[in-house]
């Protein structure tokens, strides 16, 4: 006898592995905690095994869940093409979208995932780099539509969260207590530098450069080692590296903004509708936009780094 899986089910298990908790899971399906875990239950009964196991306050797959995950996936994504083909406008062509390295991560997968599936034959080319570049792409029509983290917003620009710039190092190390202080940092055009280095000018912190380089990867590699600390927004702290507390001895750092900068609203429909998907990501995640800051920051000179 056939039995059919209920599509909300699989959904809630993908939500849960896109998110890494039922937590975050919850807010991006717009349920609440407990109306996740029992959807899992159900599901988990319907196929008579268990799909996750706790490990260090961790869900992990077991077995039964990682045979699962691929056609769940894939089950998933056909009902949302279904819907979509049947329910809006067909676009064909290609948008370029630019996103900070440190972001991509944390929000963009689930993005493009859905995007392509509401809209298959739309091309979606990435342009990764950090915000100051983004920004001018953007300015020069290179781009068309772009997010960038700023500590301000403009009239041109919509703030889609507010998040704090936090402090990293690697798992049980020790980088954060030497002297003068190991980092790894953007380089000159990099919008956390001269926050981060002023922060530890008013803590009369002495520092020296390991690392001047806007690439996230060597960031977080050089951190790993033990050779550096460095400075992530806390929503997208790599999970291999650990987040240090007021307790280390760091200076706090102040709190940044996602922003998304797109053309006006009808003047490229395809850049609109990527946009909404944007929009609706945050949106379950994080509920209502918080409000922008408007005031700009004045900007002050980099002291010289310790040899």
């Amino acid at each position: 006898m056939n039995r059919d899986i209920d599509i909300a089910l699989l959904r809630a298990f993908t939500s849960v592995i896109d998110t890494g908790s039922v937590t975050a899971a919850a807010r991006l399906l717009n349920r609440t905690q407990a109306a996740v875990s029992l959807q899992i239950k159900r599901l988990e009964d319907v196929l008579g095994q268990s799909l996750f196991q706790r490990e260090h306050r961790r869900l992990t797959l077991t077995p039964a869940g990682e045979r699962l995950l691929a056609n769940a996936q894939r089950l998933v994504a056909l009902n949302d093409a279904v819907f979509g083909q049947m329910t809006t406008r067909e676009f064909e062509g290609e948008v370029r979208f630019g996103v900070p390295t440190d972001i991509v991560r944390t929000y963009i997968p689930p993005i493009l995932r859905r995007f392509n599936t509401a809209w298959p034959r739309v091309r979606v080319t990435l342009q990764l780099g950090n915000s100051s570049r983004l920004l001018d792409a953007y300015e020069r029509g290179e781009i068309d539509l772009t997010l960038t983290t700023d500590q301000t917003a403009d009239a041109r620009s919509e703030t889609l969260r507010v998040d704090r710039l936090v402090w990293v190092g690697a798992p049980q190390g020790s980088a954060h207590k030497s002297d003068p202080l190991p980092l790894a940092i953007g380089d000159q055009t990099c919008r956390w530098r001269p926050v981060v280095l002023e922060a530890l000018r008013k803590e009369n912190r002495e520092w020296r450069l390991v690392l001047e380089l806007s690439n996230q990867v060597a960031q977080d590699a050089t951190v790993s080692a033990d050779i550096a600390v460095s400075t992530e927004l806390r929503d997208s702290a790599s999970p291999s590296l650990t987040v240090l507390s007021p307790d280390s001895g760091l200076p706090q750092l102040p709190e940044f903004m996602i922003n998304m900068h797109a053309p006006m609203p009808g003047s490229n429909p395809i850049a609109d509708a990527l946009a909404a998907h944007i929009r609706a990501e945050f949106k379950q995640r994080f509920g209502e936009k918080p409000k922008p800051k408007r005031i700009r920051a004045a900007v002050k000179r980099e002291p010289a780094p310790t040899v």
